[in-house]
């Protein structure tokens, strides 16, 4: 059996890497877990090592004050994961003491695999340090566009994971824009992980845009939902959520254009959302790369705002459509036998 071992500093750490962790368990459920961890991690059943306060209470900014408590609880955390005998160290945030720990390890056990989670600000002191933690990282996984040439650089493996954000939140807020200059009664809300909640929060205060909300609580997201007149989305599992509540939508995406050269030549299917992969035609708008701006959003929104047969005619559509995918055995059994077949 494969094995991981969680390395977090901090609850904030805690609940990044339990949300990771909980992802990857989706379609990795054959896997053993041992961390350094808080409640989030324990919510998932990955144990803890010891307590998370053991080691935030020592202040590891404070390095000279606390040099020998510092010093004896990363031996012991190294011991417990050399014992413990992973195939992947991951690293999350806290990086004084989670890096000190990867560097002692990788030099010990150099076949572990280490991956860390949000960078080091390496922009804002010590850019230097990039050299050293490529000698003992893996891969880095980044938060922000701007950190990955200094890891570009370095050649470090490295991977930029909020791209969607980045490159759909200014296109977005533009169209906001357009329709509040043609519709005077909506309210805009972003549907939000609590992870990218400030980094959402950040676009929408710097445009000045009195009547957007964000949301983060899942409960709370699943009502406003239902209570929606419209969606625009990503495209993804987000768009079968959408049409379950049967609430009309448009679905948008953008990348890289290199990556979007290489992704169209791996995928052989016209449409990017699974409802008109199983229609065989563009029941919901696909505004993709190109087509994914401000100006062809609000023109395609706006036109069925304007016309209410043609969100019903949506609507309809998308529920015949989700009828086809029903069976009388729940997904997740059929799921589970179609593991065990190949057990």
């Amino acid at each position: 059996m494969k094995k991981i071992f969680i390395l977090t500093g901090e609850p904030s750490g805690d609940k990044l890497a339990s949300k990771v962790i909980k992802e990857f368990k989706k379609d990795n459920s054959e896997i053993e877990y041992l961390s350094v961890g808080g409640e989030n991690l324990e919510a998932l059943g990955i144990k803890s090592i010891y307590d998370l306060k053991e080691i935030t209470y020592i202040g590891f900014t404070n390095v000279i004050k606390n040099i020998f408590k510092i010093n004896k609880k990363i031996n012991e955390t190294v011991k417990a994961i050399k014992d413990f005998n992973p195939d992947i160290l991951f690293t999350v945030d806290s990086p004084d003491f989670t890096l000190r720990v990867a560097e002692r390890v990788k030099k010990q056990e150099p076949k572990i695999k280490t991956i860390h989670y949000v960078a080091p600000q390496v922009w804002v002191w010590r850019e230097g340090r990039v050299k050293k933690i490529k000698n003992y990282i893996d891969h880095i996984l980044l938060l922000f566009n701007f950190e990955k040439p200094y890891f570009d650089k370095e050649n470090m493996s490295n991977e930029f994971v909020v791209s969607e954000i980045e490159v759909l939140m200014p296109i977005l807020l533009d169209f906001i824009k357009l329709m509040n200059k043609n519709y005077q009664d909506f309210i805009y809300i972003f549907h939000s992980t609590k992870q990218h909640y400030d980094l959402i929060q950040s676009y929408v205060k710097s445009q000045n845009i009195s009547n957007c909300e964000i949301i983060s609580d899942d409960k709370i997201k699943s009502h406003t939902l239902k209570k929606s007149v419209f969606a625009v989305a990503k495209s993804g599992t987000v768009s079968l959520e959408i049409c379950k509540s049967k609430v009309p939508s448009i679905i948008l995406y953008k990348m890289n254009f290199l990556n979007y050269l290489i992704v169209r030549s791996l995928i052989k299917v016209k449409f990017a959302n699974i409802i008109n992969i199983a229609a065989g035609k563009e029941v919901i708008p696909e505004l993709l790369q190109s087509k994914c701006n401000p100006k062809d959003l609000f023109k395609s929104v706006s036109s069925f705002i304007d016309d209410p047969n043609k969100i019903k005619e949506q609507v309809e559509k998308t529920q015949s459509i989700l009828n086809t995918f029903k069976t009388d055995i729940s997904s997740s059994i059929l799921a589970s036998r179609a593991l065990s077949k190949y057990l």
